[in-house]
């Protein structure tokens, strides 16, 4: 016995060291290229350190975070993320779910459409921005002139301080519906017939069957698409970058256009490494009201 057990402990040893062989290189290359970055960054985030001068770095504390959270710039840069966020997010979840239960019962051509309403999110962000730049311009642009054949005025889509944002809102809505479509569409067609048909024998509403069947059973992948979208459009700097650059003015200026601004163009580096953390503890904070939601969703 202590001999099969000594073999086995060998071959269970054997099979470690082969595991470990293969993940070990993976698990490096992890580290060097995400957790120190990210341990580097958070020690910077105490310094006044400026990648444009070779001044001695001194430790100066929290002295970075309370500057950036007692600028009023940097609240109004974040109040316009979240007016971006809540108007991109929340049109992108109704149409994206509307969307999905028009395309839940198949048809002929099912698959060529469905793949046809998923191109815009396969596309490049720097590609659609410019695209969208080009069919927004005010004087040669695909939509003032389509505009113009009904009589109306042009309309000055990204240099208007009023309509700037929500133009970029536009984009992101044409690009990103598609995806809450795609796991809305999962689920939906995740949900067994049987309960629908069994519905039908007790002679239910739809209304019934939506809100009894169809939600219930959808809504932990719908909150979850929500929590991809609200991550990812609250740390939206592609298209503001491309199309507006944060202006006219500065209506458009989101917290990562200001982050880039305070790193690239001001090169305080310290300082930024700080508001790049504070931003960082607002998503996981974000991210974590709607994983309980998620949870409390699924006890239900």
């Amino acid at each position: 016995m202590d001999g099969k057990a000594k073999a086995m402990h060998q071959k269970a040893l054997g099979e470690y060291r082969l595991k470990l062989y293969f993940i070990g290189p993976t698990l490096l290359v992890l580290i060097i290229m995400n957790i120190f970055p990210l341990i580097w960054s958070l020690g910077l985030s105490f310094t006044n350190y400026s990648s444009l001068t070779s001044k001695q770095i001194s430790f100066v504390g929290f002295a970075n975070y309370s500057r950036i959270l007692r600028d009023p710039f940097i609240w109004k840069y974040f109040q316009t993320t979240a007016r971006f966020v809540i108007v991109a997010v929340g049109i992108e979840f109704l149409l994206g779910f509307g969307l999905a239960l028009l395309l839940k019962e198949q048809f002929k051509g099912w698959g060529l459409v469905t793949t046809l309403i998923l191109v815009p999110m396969m596309l490049s962000p720097v590609v659609v921005g410019l695209f969208w730049t080009f069919i927004m311009d005010a004087n040669f642009g695909v939509l003032n002139f389509l505009i113009s054949l009904f009589g109306l005025k042009k309309v000055l889509w990204l240099t208007n301080p009023h309509i700037a944002l929500y133009s970029v809102a536009l984009v992101d809505i044409w690009m990103w519906t598609p995806f809450v479509m795609l796991i809305s569409l999962t689920g939906l067609l995740a949900i067994p017939k049987s309960l629908y048909e069994a519905a039908d024998i007790d002679m239910a509403s739809w209304w019934f069957k939506f809100r009894k069947i169809t939600l219930p059973l959808v809504s932990p992948l719908l909150v979850l698409a929500v929590l991809f979208r609200v991550i990812d459009a609250f740390k939206m700097f592609d298209l503001v970058f491309i199309m507006t650059g944060g202006g006219p003015g500065d209506v458009t200026e989101t917290v990562s256009m200001s982050l880039y601004r305070l790193a690239f163009n001001k090169f305080k580096t310290g300082e930024s490494c700080a508001m790049a953390y504070i931003i960082l503890i607002l998503i996981i904070a974000l991210s974590n009201l709607l994983i309980r939601w998620i949870n409390r969703t699924k006890a239900a």
